[in-house]
């Protein structure tokens, strides 16, 4: 089951300008422990499943996760050797908009530093811009 919204007001959108920083969800307020993005661009609902899958599996059912980021922007694209015109192509996949400073995922509950370090490590490799470790303590 992919993530993306139950209905929306428009079934089509248009690209859009993710210029400027983040301007909410930029601290850990949850868990412990977070992932930051410091790139803009889109976070597909494929990539934020991989990542919630790869934390889940690192930590073996303990800790806490939580997902900051959700993918509410519908991406068109138009069938293969299809013809120039005729129209904005159907929805093929949904995308998150994520700006500088925006953190994406929080784990918490019973981990330590290192092992929430090396599951965000783990997950960042899944996400097509560079992030950087949180932690609630040391942030401004």
């Amino acid at each position: 089951m992919a993530l993306m919204p139950k209905r929306t007001k428009h079934r089509k959108m248009q690209k859009g300008h993710s210029a400027g920083l983040s301007k909410a969800g930029n601290f850990v307020h949850f868990g412990d422990f977070g992932m930051q993005a410091l790139e803009r661009g889109w976070v597909t609902a494929q990539q934020i499943e991989a990542c919630r899958v790869t934390i889940n599996r690192f930590f073996q059912r303990k800790g806490k996760v939580w997902i900051r980021i959700f993918p509410d922007k519908p991406v068109t694209k138009k069938p293969a050797e299809v013809r120039m015109g005729k129209g904005k192509g159907a929805v093929d996949h949904w995308v998150a908009v994520v700006r500088p400073g925006r953190v994406m995922f929080e784990v918490g509950g019973n981990v330590t530093p290192v092992e929430a370090q090396s599951a965000m490590r783990l997950a960042a490799a899944k996400l097509g811009i560079k992030t950087r470790f949180v932690n609630r303590l040391e942030q401004v």
